[in-house]
């Protein structure tokens, strides 16, 4: 026996969201005579348009809305789309670090739908001048406070991450998590004026990076007993998650959203998941997945009709997201500092492979966290792309490896009582290891805090001696 409920994403305010999804899934189970019996369906009505709602808030209203449920076993199954997937980690973190004022209601099945697990490039925009705008012109509000969440880079959503990151495995107490996306935009809903609308590497919302758990954990930072500019390597992977691609299923839309157009890969997809009950059956699928992935992206062109001109071409290499916080020892932000990525030996920014480098967004609240999007298989080294028409003409030659790759951080305050210096990562150190396919890196760079004796000298002399101009002096050990 199973209740099912649904949780939409940012922005909605009609039910009509889910589409037909809800009834063509109850549907095929029943018509494939898989043991599943959906007894209760269940559409949820948040708000996130409202700019005094925090997530917090929404995770509050959401045990409370749950408590109303009568289920057969104190349990319950979960598929989100967008938005919705960090609602429902956020309350699955609050009921286990409060039990007290949380449910025990039971989570069995999270099945995410093109979930903004690590934010997404369009809320920066979303609370810019304009979107205001349309959103009051709607009767609504942005919903600023959720956006707050949702830009890349943002703590909350790195809290959150980074807790997954170096938790425990939800598997091994029978709680399965899902990550399914699209693996392009719904090219008839781009926005000339917003490319990211039509960002390869996402949905057309979310990045496939940005979606999916299987993350890291990086931190460059001095050794002890280490040198000040030298920055060693430490890296933290995140507990397995299955990950799945959709072929051809965007963000949103009655065409070809994940959620609304209830495409046939979707439903069967969802039951899929669904049938799992042991993590035996879960790390099953994960490997089905993994390999259904990589079926997907062998056959990476996409050829975009442009009416009477020759077809667009789209590459849809597998891209890389990487979160850069840059601090110091004692937790400040290294503000106006440069991350400048090198390729070879001896590092040259110069030979980084031409086209790596695809956005980089700087959180608007924390100006010391940026978002890099980065060709993974152009960093990695590419063989050949052919067009799929005609094999014989070359979309892309092969390109190699620059490897290894290396950064160096040129901090904005070099001299001073208290500064930084420039350092570098150790020459042992690749880069690379920490970037991987579709997935996102959160990277802490922690340079050394350089206090001068200057900062606080003792002295026997009793005549009155004015130190506003003080002498540096040595670096305190």
């Amino acid at each position: 026996m199973t209740t099912l409920v649904f949780v939409h994403g940012w922005s909605v305010t009609n039910t009509s969201t889910y589409g037909a999804l809800p009834r063509q899934l109850q549907a095929q189970a029943a018509a494939e005579g898989i043991a599943l019996n959906v007894t209760d369906i269940w559409l949820s009505e948040y708000v996130s348009f409202d700019d005094a709602v925090t997530m917090p808030d929404v995770v509050r209203a959401f045990d409370h809305a749950l408590r109303d449920l009568h289920l057969h076993d104190a349990s319950f199954a979960c598929i989100t789309h967008s938005t919705g997937g960090p609602v429902v980690r956020e309350w699955l973190r609050a009921q286990r670090e409060r039990p007290h004022a949380f449910g025990t209601i039971r989570l069995t099945h999270l099945i995410m739908l093109a979930p903004a697990n690590f934010g997404s490039a369009l809320a920066q925009l979303g609370k810019g001048m304009l979107a205001r705008v349309q959103a009051w012109a709607g009767g609504v509000e942005p919903g600023r406070r959720i956006l707050d969440w949702l830009e890349l880079g943002s703590p909350e959503s790195l809290s959150l991450n980074l807790d997954h990151i170096h938790g425990g495995d939800p598997s091994e107490r029978n709680q399965f998590l899902f990550v399914l996306t699209g693996d392009r935009p719904d090219r008839a809903l781009y926005d000339h004026i917003n490319t990211y609308t039509g960002e390869d590497g996402s949905d057309g919302v979310v990045r496939m990076a940005a979606a999916n758990l299987n993350a890291q954990h990086a931190v460059l930072t001095r050794e002890s007993g280490g040198a000040p500019d030298t920055l060693a390597l430490n890296v933290t992977t995140a507990p397995r998650t299955a990950f799945k691609l959709i072929p051809g299923a965007s963000h949103s839309g009655t065409d070809q959203g994940i959620m609304a157009s209830a495409p046939a890969a979707t439903v069967d997809t969802l039951l899929r998941c669904m049938r799992v009950r042991d993590a035996k059956g879960y790390r099953s699928l994960c490997d089905a997945f993994e390999d259904e992935n990589a079926q997907r992206d062998a056959q990476r062109v996409e050829l975009e009709t442009a009416g009477p001109f020759p077809a667009r071409v789209h590459i849809h290499d597998p891209r890389s997201m990487l979160v850069v916080r840059l601090t110091d020892e004692a937790g400040e932000p290294l503000v106006g500092a440069r991350w400048l990525l090198k390729a070879g030996t001896p590092p040259n920014p110069d030979w980084m492979p031409q086209g790596f480098m695809l956005d980089r967004q700087a959180n608007s609240r924390h100006g010391h966290v940026i978002t890099f999007l980065l060709n993974h298989a152009l960093l990695a080294g590419a063989p050949r792309v052919a067009d799929p028409d005609y094999s014989r003409r070359t979309l892309r030659a092969a390109t190699s490896s620059h490897r290894p790759y290396s950064a160096t951080i040129e901090p904005g305050d070099l001299s001073g009582l208290v500064h930084h210096a420039i350092a570098t990562t150790a020459a042992k150190d690749d880069l690379f290891q920490i970037l991987a396919p579709h997935q996102t890196t959160v990277l802490d760079v922690v340079l050394p805090r350089l206090v001068r004796e200057g900062v606080f000298r003792l002295t026997r002399s009793l005549k009155p001696r004015d130190f506003s101009h003080p002498e540096a002096g040595a670096i305190v050990p």
